[in-house]
């Protein structure tokens, strides 16, 4: 039966697919009108628990409700803001100004597992730090007009030591925005979040549930700058980096070294040598039989027969060319032995070990069977303590550079930069950062970018939080947090930009600027309400469900009308688009076959559709998809009486969508 909710323009509903895919998996769980039956599951998680009343877990006050806030689609939307975008034909990097819980459920639909990264840096819940209230619903009238009318952003609440649900409080908010962040994860992804001592333990715990206890990959400690000399009792100079993979298993050793490593270290020689003669009770002695060719660094010569030394020679080895002339059996215990037989079968010719190193073994000089191998050029060193990567001191000297002002603990280039290279580079990698603050991690990519010739790409999320009245933000022209973000990726794209045109003029005055500039840019969005009043309709209690959608229609009928005069065109494509799984960078090309109305055709790159926001639909435009049915199609609810309706539904089945 027909519901208010599929009626609603919101994004996509996880309630509903979780359901809907526990249904497809154990139908047996569901009674015959469709309801879950929950001592049946309960049965099949384990019989012998069901009255168990006591177990482990990680609880606190509020957790509930926000597991449900997580999963309640969100019927806001966003806008295109052209006048603060920078350089928008030339990137597919997005900022976009809202609150992240809201802005995280917009994205989930379009960008479900297309994460490879995130990095957050969220409030340590100390010092009376803001928490993020998520009381949307109740708030979003007091949001809209401070974000709409008023121009000094939106003030925040601190969330002080007093309250006596002060870390749950802290829980409250991150769990619901982790919950949404790990749908937007793509299987390989990976998520670091800064931290303190105030809440780690807290957060462990919750990650541990959120991302799965065995996806749990390391704890970084980092080495922060500053004066220490202070009178505390201890001097705390570090915080900490929790990071967590959406599937373990898929994500491979990061090919980066730590930059503390000395110079001369094994790790930056071409090869690795290393002896597989090894004796022990987990290396039981062996014959190995070494057939003619087998590689050898004595150029010519012989191996005696020998008993006394390991490994053993049973018979003469000789040698010409630097490769043995006869068989040779040599007897010990080795370290590396299926690795060995392997290369032997392979007729000599090196192979590939477990690292994806080329690998390939030699008789040494001293008559010791030696694996080579040869570095790859990503070689994995990663030790989790952080030196010599900067601290807040150094990351506010990086601000000053471009003449940006942000009063808070900003994260340095160098550590940012680190935990984007532990990531394979794949082109058009997407990173995402919903705390963004003063905006580090499009400021490290585009310097990465820069120097690598990369197309890696990043989303940023930051609250228009008004910035501090005695603030030197707030002193220098910064009304809100959200400006700082722009502003310092508008100005390192500047720079960026300036320093290629001094060094590469020639890029610039041959009509090649379009490639010099490619990824330079980015777009801006800003959340706001949804462009469709029916968002504001409240069921009347009193009366039935049948009842309650009938007025839901006439709402939407009266208050929709000014959807024909007052919409603009461009944000209700968006809407209709984001809430359709589109991403934001889509494109359209306007279909000319089409005579009676303006239908355009949409792409981002993965999905495609046919849409017309025209208020009236023409029957010469039906009659089109009643034959030509391959494509979607979407258009307005309102666009279309009747009988358009049913011959497009019925034609053109779910490929048809009225919004």
């Amino acid at each position: 039966m027909e519901n208010i909710q599929d009626l609603m323009p919101n994004s996509h509903d996880w309630n509903k697919e979780r359901l809907e895919t526990l249904k497809q998996m154990f139908p047996d769980l569901f009674t015959n009108e469709g309801q879950l039956n929950i001592n049946e599951l309960k049965k099949v998680v384990d019989p012998s628990s069901v009255a168990e009343t006591e177990r482990y877990e990680f609880r606190w006050f509020g957790k509930s409700n926000a597991k449900r806030n997580a999963f309640t689609p969100s019927n806001a939307t966003l806008i295109y803001d052209e006048q603060r975008s920078v350089n928008p034909t030339e990137s597919e990097n997005l900022i976009i100004e809202g609150e992240n819980l809201e802005v995280l459920k917009l994205l989930s639909g379009s960008y479900r597992e297309k994460i490879k990264c995130i990095y957050i840096d969220p409030p340590y819940n100390k010092d009376k730090d803001f928490v993020y209230k998520d009381t949307w619903k109740l708030d979003i009238k007091a949001y809209w007009e401070l974000n709409g009318v008023f121009r000094d952003g939106v003030k925040v609440d601190t969330n002080s030591d007093t309250d006596g649900r002060y870390h749950s409080n802290w829980l409250n908010m991150m769990y619901s925005r982790l919950l949404i962040s790990r749908q937007l994860l793509k299987e390989d992804g990976v998520i670091f979040i800064s931290i303190d001592d105030t809440e780690i333990h807290h957060l462990r715990k919750m990650c541990d549930e959120v991302f799965g206890e065995r996806n749990f990959l390391t704890q970084f400690s980092w080495r922060t700058d500053g004066n220490f000399d202070n009178q505390a009792k201890f001097k705390k100079c570090h915080e900490y980096i929790v990071v967590y993979a959406k599937n373990e298993e898929l994500f491979p050793a990061p090919p980066v070294v730590d930059p503390g490593t000395n110079d001369d270290s094994k790790l930056f020689l071409e090869e690795i040598r290393n002896t597989i003669v090894k004796n022990g009770p987990k290396n039981p002695v062996s014959e190995v039989k070494l057939p003619i060719g087998f590689p050898s660094d004595i150029k010519n010569g012989t191996i005696d027969k020998r008993e006394k030394s390991w490994p053993n020679y049973l018979n003469d080895a000789i040698i010409t060319d630097g490769k043995l002339q006869s068989e040779t059996i040599v007897k010990s215990g080795w370290s590396s032995k299926d690795l060995l037989i392997e290369f032997i079968e392979n007729n000599c010719q090196p192979i590939t070990d477990s690292k994806g190193q080329e690998t390939k073994f030699v008789i040494s000089n001293s008559g010791a069977i030696e694996v080579v191998k040869i570095r790859s050029d990503k070689q994995s060193h990663v030790i989790t303590v952080l030196n010599g990567l900067g601290g807040p001191q150094k990351a506010s000297a990086e601000l000053e550079k471009i003449e940006v002002v942000f009063d808070g603990y900003p994260k340095p280039i160098e550590l940012i930069q680190y935990f984007i290279k532990m990531n394979e580079y794949e082109e058009d990698q997407i990173f995402l950062d919903f705390f963004a603050g003063s905006g580090t991690l499009g400021h490290a990519m585009f310097k990465l970018n820069e120097e690598e010739g990369t197309n890696r790409r990043f989303i940023l999320v930051q609250l228009p939080e008004a910035t501090e009245a005695n603030s030197k933000a707030k002193s220098s022209g910064f009304e809100k947090i959200s400006d700082i973000t722009i502003e310092r990726n508008k100005r390192v794209v500047e720079k960026i930009i300036e320093e290629k045109k001094n060094k590469q003029p020639d890029l610039f005055n041959n009509g090649d600027a379009e490639e010099a500039t490619k990824g330079l840019g980015f777009k801006v969005f800003k959340l706001t309400k949804s462009n469709f009043p029916r968002v504001e309709f409240a069921p009347d209690p009193n009366k039935t469900d049948e009842e309650n959608i009938e007025l839901f229609k006439k709402y939407i009928s009266d208050k929709e009308a000014q959807l024909v005069t007052a919409f603009n065109r461009d944000e209700l494509l968006t809407e209709i688009l984001l809430k359709n799984n589109f991403t934001l960078n889509y494109r359209t090309e306007k279909q000319e076959q089409f005579k009676k109305n303006e239908i355009l055709h949409v792409t981002d790159g993965e999905k495609e559709t046919l849409i017309c926001l025209d208020i009236i639909i023409d029957m010469e435009t039906v009659e089109h998809f009643k034959t030509n049915t391959e494509q979607k199609f979407i258009c307005l609810e309102r666009a279309l009486d009747t009988t358009k309706k049913y011959n497009l539904k019925h034609y053109m089945g779910d490929k048809f969508i009225a919004f």
